[in-house]
C-alpha cells in the first residue's frame, strides 16, 4: 500500500502564474524519479496563498529515494532554482498519509 504526500504552499498572491509554471515542470521530473504524480493545485476561489502538490510513494525508503534523484535531476534542479530566484514558495508543508477508503466508500486492506 502505497503513502501519499500532500504538500501545503503558501505562495505570493502576485507569483500565481509562476507557481503553475513551477507545477508543470514537474510533470516529467516527478514520474521519472521514482512518485507516481497526482496533481498540483493552483488556487482558483477563496485563498489567494494557498497551493497543494500530491504524489504517491511506496514507502519512507523509497521516498528518501526519490527525493535524491529529485535533487540531482537537471529538470529538478532547474526548476528549485526557478522557484528560489522567482521568489514564489512563502511556505511549504509536507505530511505523509495512508489510504483508508476509496472512492467507492469501501474499506481499503
Amino acid at each position: 500500500m502505497p503513502i501519499t504526500c500532500f504538500i501545503r504552499y503558501e505562495i505570493d498572491p502576485y507569483q500565481k502564474d509562476a507557481f503553475e509554471e513551477y507545477a508543470r515542470n514537474w510533470n516529467e521530473a516527478i514520474p521519472r524519479c521514482g512518485a507516481d504524480l497526482i496533481g498540483y493545485y493552483a488556487p482558483h476561489e477563496g485563498s489567494a496563498t494557498l497551493a497543494y502538490a500530491a504524489y504517491n510513494v511506496e514507502n519512507l525508503a523509497a521516498y528518501e529515494a526519490y527525493r535524491a534523484k529529485l535533487m540531482a535531476d537537471p529538470i529538478g534542479q532547474a526548476n528549485y532554482a526557478f522557484a528560489k530566484e522567482k521568489r514564489l514558495i512563502r511556505r511549504e508543508d509536507r505530511t505523509f498519509l495512508r489510504l483508508v477508503t476509496g472512492t467507492n466508500g469501501g474499506l481499503i486492506r
